[in-house]
């Protein structure tokens, strides 16, 4: 799919990687529940097996760096997982996206969450080490908490507790790992080691991060009933609804300085698009209606 597009639809870019299959196979899978169209259905399965053709297929995908420093991503596998439980929800049932989901929370498991270091690896090398230069070190606290959102919601799907419990894990560590004990907010970017981050807004607060961990703080809560998960709860909304949220025109601003200053009144661009942010709206609201919560509390 084309990545870039004029006001009219004329293309101008395609990107060296196939995520915007998913997102569009999710949106179809939604379209032919509500309508029943099995043209939509077809489209969104169709979808989907080229966006696990295209990440999952070595060498298929056109290379963006050499096999000299090999590296894989977390980023496919919790897309892959995300998108298989909208199409199981929105389809039906079919054996092929479990399979997914088993074989992509296996590999998050073994070779990205390492248990001696309470960390997620954002990249790791093929048989899970830890790649020591810039790319390998770095951690995306944010990304990693929602993969643990996602991996939280297949146990409660399953009634898992060993996949809830790793959710867990997951979101400790990256809290711990991400959360800014002096400003408050969650981090762009660390490193495993504690060492330098090459990408020089590391320190920043972006908006998607917060989304996500507001989510899976709430997912913890409710299928734990651990009061931290409640306190990180109220802490992350708080401090985000106080710093991102435009009291004037709504929405919220993208991109904030560490200390929660805004760094642009941007709101709107190739990234910060309609979707972290009405997600979190959306499956927040879902949570507490079927926990019987209808209203925010006074």
């Amino acid at each position: 799919m084309f990545f870039h597009v004029t006001r009219e639809g004329r293309p101008l870019r395609k990107r060296r990687y196939a995520y915007s299959e998913a997102f569009a196979a999710i949106a179809h899978a939604a379209f032919a529940k509500a309508t029943g169209e099995e043209r939509s259905a077809s489209r969104a399965r169709e979808l989907f097996e080229q966006f696990t053709r295209w990440n999952f297929t070595p060498g298929l995908m056109p290379p963006k760096f050499t096999d000299e420093r090999p590296l894989i991503g977390l980023a496919p596998r919790m897309i892959a997982i995300a998108t298989a439980q909208e199409l199981r929800a929105n389809l039906g049932p079919d054996a092929l996206y479990n399979e997914w989901i088993d074989r992509c929370i296996d590999e998050i498991r073994r070779l990205f969450v390492k248990s001696d270091l309470r960390v997620v690896m954002e990249s790791v090398a093929p048989d899970g080490s830890i790649s020591d230069h810039f790319d390998g070190r770095a951690l995306n606290p944010g990304h990693a908490i929602e993969g643990a959102w996602f991996i939280l919601r297949e146990g409660r799907e399953r009634g898992d507790t060993g996949l809830i419990r790793l959710g867990c894990e997951m979101l400790d560590w990256m809290w711990e790992r991400g959360w800014d004990r002096e400003h408050g907010g969650v981090f762009y970017f660390r490193d495993v080691f504690g060492r330098p981050v090459q990408e020089y807004w590391h320190d920043m607060k972006f908006w998607w991060p917060h989304n996500e961990t507001i989510i899976a703080t709430l997912l913890a809560y409710e299928l734990t009933g651990e009061t931290k998960y409640a306190r990180w709860h109220a802490l992350v909304h708080d401090w985000a609804h106080a710093h991102f949220a435009d009291p004037q025109y709504g929405e919220w601003f993208g991109y904030l300085h560490r200390d929660g200053t805004p760094s642009s009144t941007l709101k709107g661009n190739l990234w910060k698009s309609f979707f972290h942010h009405p997600r979190m709206q959306w499956i927040c609201w879902q949570t507490l209606a079927a926990n019987g919560v209808t209203s925010p509390a006074p």
